[in-house]
């Protein structure tokens, strides 16, 4: 277990016991589990995890979210959100991020007050480093007066994975996983079934045994991001005909892999328009 005089950790401990009562807006992911983690330590009963559940979210991630918290021990509760239902977000606008997390948050403030939480503070787990990127996200939770626990005390990624891994967090090295609207190019409609094509080949991409990745969606292209020490592995015999016929099973016609590996966020690169196809 972690030296709890850690000042870092600490800091957050005290944040959180400041806080009283809180509900954590939670994926599943280390960061939000972290947070979840250390919520319940400190506040035992008076801290519990929410998961959103909507087509955007892969079914393994529900499931890995669970289990986490279950090894936690917290209480966790999962909530519908229907932001896939709102026109602003359908259309793919590429502040598509603020009206998932406006939904997300209005929803997790409407399920607290209405079960026992009234009043408690609403969590995520933003890092200081999700701060230099392009998250529209981050104005809903400004918006929605959203605490982030992590942001307050400093911690960065590798801050979250040490002090998680010393705390015996199941998922202190889990990739980082966006919801899966993230895989398709500004301008492209959401809907239920293109999310159910690039959650179905990732599944299968995840059952070879690649481990940080991406589909990214061009009408009929799968543009497949890998984590570069896993690119190799991909073209290996029996490994590159399942990977194709995977993405052929899930509706593609093309299956390629962009040489350029997995990065988070690579739709962000096109915001000028660039993308390889627009489909309405």
């Amino acid at each position: 277990m972690a030296d709890v005089q850690d000042p870092q950790l600490a800091a957050l401990e005290a944040r959180l016991r400041e806080l009283g009562s809180v509900v954590v807006c939670y994926s599943g992911g280390v960061d939000s589990a972290f947070v979840l983690l250390v919520a319940h330590r400190v506040l035992g009963g008076r801290a519990l995890g929410l998961t959103a559940v909507s087509p955007s979210l892969a079914p393994a991630e529900k499931e890995i979210a669970e289990r986490v918290a279950k090894q936690i021990g917290a209480r966790h509760e999962l909530v519908e959100t229907h932001e896939i239902d709102d026109p602003r977000y359908a259309a793919n606008p590429d502040n598509r991020c603020f009206f998932c997390k406006t939904e997300l948050y209005t929803v997790a403030r409407a399920w607290a007050d209405a079960h026992g939480f009234a009043g408690a503070a609403l969590l995520n787990g933003t890092n200081v480093e999700d701060l230099g990127d392009y998250r529209p996200g981050l104005d809903a939770a400004k918006d929605a007066a959203i605490v982030s626990p992590l942001v307050d005390v400093g911690m960065t990624k590798a801050d979250v994975r040490r002090h998680a891994r010393a705390l015996g967090l199941g998922v202190w090295d889990k990739p980082a996983s966006a919801c899966l609207s993230s895989r398709l190019p500004y301008g492209t409609a959401v809907t239920r079934d293109r999310l159910a094509q690039i959650g179905g080949l990732e599944a299968e991409l995840k059952a070879l045994g690649f481990r940080q990745l991406r589909v990214r969606w061009h009408d009929k292209i799968a543009r497949i991001e890998l984590d570069l020490v896993e690119l190799a592995r991909a073209l290996e015999p029996g490994v590159r005909e399942a990977i194709v016929e995977a993405g052929k099973r899930h509706g593609f016609a093309y299956v390629t892999l962009d040489l350029g590996g997995y990065r988070r966020g690579s739709h962000n690169e096109l915001l000028a328009g660039n993308a390889l196809r627009v489909v309405s």
